[in-house]
């Protein structure tokens, strides 16, 4: 795409934009930017973000305006226009007594927040033994998700199923930050299962691509395409990937809900897979990071892998997750007690 062709998209949307009618302005941009590699695109939706949280004022849509306002910042720190509406935005928000984050991200550029500090520090004093369990009490409990997922049974019946997980943030922080972000950005929304192996896994989260080839972590958590950098200038944010997790000590049982990666270390990015039933992928341990695990509805999971597939192990009807609704994010709320 021209940098001509680009620049008169961005400036047809700063008009529609401007005058209300920003229906159809992300389509628009994406066809001029696709894998997001300008701060102005990140902007602009930014923008029609914030106008879409203004007609439907909820958490998620504010989020996701502030989501891209930080992308857009990731790429051009010093884009005046973007951070004086991120500043507006983040005003706003705070009026209406919104959290730019349903969860306090771990790793900022490299360096760990306030939040990954205090977990860090909580395995720490664990580990030493300093206070006892009763001195501390952890701020990270189980989260709690649901799946929608519309499929086509093998006599012709479509049908539409709930699937509930528990999110394991303690044993696995940054994987289930990363998944709960692309959650409440609605980047997994009308997203197919690509992949589905009977006995074996069904696979879904590429978001970009819908093929096996895509997806990407939600945000900058130190690493591009499996490699750790310094800063997330370093690549663009369709090559963030996420570090491994996968010593925790959880194993791919029936139910597991786990991170789909390459080969290398620390590639996992938005792509998840769900063990069915009759199937228990030992081999898989200590590599995939598992992260959940189905609570109500396996049953589903293991009807949907039986389903009939072509080349590539993708079903021959589509397999679609409509929507992920986080309804616990896993924080407690609890606090340090040396009482």
């Amino acid at each position: 795409m021209s940098a001509e062709k680009r620049q008169e998209v961005w400036k047809k949307a700063e008009k529609l934009i401007a005058s209300g009618k920003y229906a159809g302005v992300i389509e628009q941009l994406l066809e001029v930017d696709e894998s997001g590699e300008f701060a102005t695109t990140w902007r602009l939706a930014a923008e029609v973000r914030w106008k879409e949280a203004e007609k439907n004022p909820t958490k998620k849509n504010y989020r996701k305006a502030a989501e891209n306002y930080r992308k857009a910042l990731k790429i051009e720190p010093k884009n005046k226009t973007a951070n004086s509406g991120y500043n507006n935005l983040l005003n706003e928000m705070n009026e209406k007594r919104i959290s730019e984050h349903s969860i306090p991200p771990l790793i900022n550029d490299g360096t760990p927040t306030l939040a990954g500090v205090v977990v860090g520090l909580v395995g720490l004093i664990a580990l030493l033994g300093i206070l006892s369990a009763s001195q501390v009490e952890t701020s990270l409990g189980t989260g709690e998700a649901v799946m929608t997922i519309q499929w086509t049974t093998e006599d012709g019946l479509m049908r539409t199923d709930e699937i509930t997980l528990d999110l394991y943030r303690q044993d696995a922080p940054i994987h289930v930050e990363n998944f709960i972000e692309l959650a409440e950005d609605g980047s997994y929304d009308d997203v197919i299962f690509h992949r589905i192996i009977d006995n074996f896994m069904i696979q879904g989260g590429d978001f970009t691509n819908g093929d096996g080839t895509g997806g990407h972590a939600a945000s900058w958590q130190g690493y591009c395409n499996g490699q750790q950098r310094a800063s997330s200038s370093e690549c663009a944010p369709t090559a963030y990937t996420i570090p491994d997790e996968a010593n925790n000590g959880r194993t791919h049982t029936p139910g597991a809900l786990s991170m789909a990666k390459t080969s290398a270390a620390n590639t996992g990015g938005s792509q998840f897979f769900i063990v069915p039933s009759d199937s228990t992928p030992s081999h898989l341990d200590g590599v995939h990071t598992v992260f959940g695990m189905v609570t109500d509805g396996l049953d589903i999971i293991t009807e949907i892998s039986e389903v009939s597939t072509e080349a590539g192990d993708r079903p021959v009807r589509d397999v679609t997750l409509v929507s992920v609704e986080v309804t616990d994010d896993g924080i407690n709320n609890s606090r340090f007690n040396f009482f």
